[in-house]
């Protein structure tokens, strides 16, 4: 009897969760009331609050699933890759393709930073993009002719983590993301590019000192 009944609490739960991430995709933050998520989700609103405190609590939910959808699909287009270079292109390609996505633009990039706050929102994205940021950068110049030692390596991917998540932004608010994301790829590409030929080039690397 327990397991059914947590087995009916996640099921519902996970129901307005997918509920709110639509609507909140749909009509911003602002517009979308408990209600109405309630009312979709086809529960009462007394249930919706033994799961939520309330309208944020629900929004972080549907944030987190948003933000944990792209982690996993850049994830799945790194792994496996003997080719380091290659491995973080196809992540920026994926990381690219998600902010695309409504749920992204309007969720992550339109709401999260007033709803969540400054503070939770950047802890947000250390979980997600800067972590995986920090391991791609750590894959291709951690193991180069280099040999950067763990504080340089934090520094060149709080740079890169720094001009992907302000791309990312730009991607989705623009009016025509498939566009901005070729042209933000280009970009990105450019700056990998020069990297990769100065090490294949023998390029003393940067100096770790103070």
């Amino acid at each position: 009897m327990t397991n059914r009944r947590e087995r009916h609490s996640a099921s519902t739960r996970s129901a307005l969760v997918d509920v709110a991430e639509q609507l909140f995709t749909r009509h911003g933050y602002a517009a979308t009331s408990l209600d109405a998520i309630a009312a979709a989700a086809d529960v009462t609103k007394g249930a919706l609050y033994h799961h939520f405190s309330g309208k944020q609590a629900v929004f972080e939910a549907a944030f987190e699933r948003v933000e944990q959808r792209a982690t996993t699909g850049i994830t799945a287009a790194t792994d496996g890759g003997d080719d380091a270079w290659a491995s973080a292109q196809a992540g920026l390609r994926a990381f690219l393709t998600a902010v695309q996505e409504p749920g992204y633009r309007q969720i992550v990039v339109a709401d999260g930073p007033s709803v969540l706050g400054h503070e939770r929102y950047r802890e947000q994205e250390e979980r997600s993009t800067y972590a995986l940021v920090d391991e791609i950068v750590r894959s291709v110049l951690g193991r180069e002719a280099w040999a950067l030692d763990d504080a340089m390596l934090g520094t060149f991917a709080r740079i890169f983590f720094g001009a992907v998540s302000a791309a990312g932004t730009a991607v989705a608010a623009s009016d025509d993301p498939a566009a901005a994301a070729v042209r933000v790829e280009r970009a990105i590409g450019l700056v990998m590019a020069g990297l990769q030929q100065l090490l294949e080039a023998g390029v003393d690397g940067p100096s770790t000192g103070a």
